[in-house]
């Protein structure tokens, strides 16, 4: 009985993996819907794309460099965005960084420069979070930027009232508990966590290769309904 119960379980595993596809995904199987949705703000055939990750996360950090090309091949078809998770709460200081940065028009062009030092920084210290100075620290060597300027903008009024939202934005209104999340359109939620477990791919770059193919197939769907 228990053996029969074993293959019943296999076998349900194997067809759900066999009618899986990152190129025609369904919801509830490579995606879910974000419920309520939230609101996007685009033009024409542009379709909203938000990444949700972390400095200190070492699958964002593997992430980026394909991301980075996703994005050049798009180009005019997306809006990208990225929202940093406060993972150690409203005072969190890598998000607080990378508010900093956008406020400062600068965010992307650190974008991989600023994971790969905190991956080193968590690396030689072995903990998942920095202190906030750790990151002043990081943020001092940064080639390029207006130390005075940064400190300005790291306290001013705007970055820490967004800093103080941000949680709500994050765990409120769009629900992500892991990172890297991708949400397509303020409605379709993506993850390589969910698409592995229908493609069981063991290759982390070939999972993210599959889970931006089912972005790819939900921008097609948005510009297809607009």
């Amino acid at each position: 009985m228990r053996s029969l119960r074993f293959a019943l379980v296999a076998a349900s595993l194997v067809a759900s993996t066999a009618f899986a596809s990152t190129t025609d995904p369904k919801p509830g199987v490579e995606y879910t819907m974000l419920s309520p949705s939230q609101p996007s703000q685009t033009a024409g055939k542009k379709v909203e794309v938000i990444e949700f990750f972390m400095y200190h996360c070492p699958h964002c950090h593997a992430l980026e460099p394909i991301l980075e090309q996703w994005v050049k091949k798009e180009g005019d078809n997306i809006v990208f965005k990225r929202i940093h998770m406060p993972y150690q709460g409203p005072n969190d200081p890598e998000a607080h960084l990378f508010l900093t940065l956008q406020a400062m028009g600068k965010n992307e062009a650190y974008q991989a420069r600023i994971m790969d030092a905190v991956g080193d920084i968590v690396r030689r210290k072995r903990s998942e979070t920095l202190t906030e100075q750790e990151v002043l620290d990081l943020a001092s060597k940064l080639p390029g930027i207006d130390k005075a300027k940064f400190t300005d903008t790291w306290n001013s009024f705007g970055v820490r009232t967004m800093l103080n939202r941000e949680q709500g934005i994050v765990f409120n209104d769009y629900k992500v508990e892991t990172v890297p999340t991708i949400i397509v359109d303020g409605k379709y939620v993506v993850s390589p966590r969910q698409v592995y477990q229908t493609t069981h791919v063991q290759s982390e770059p070939q999972l993210f290769q599959q889970t931006l193919q089912v972005v790819d197939a939900l921008i097609a769907k948005v510009q297809k309904s607009k």
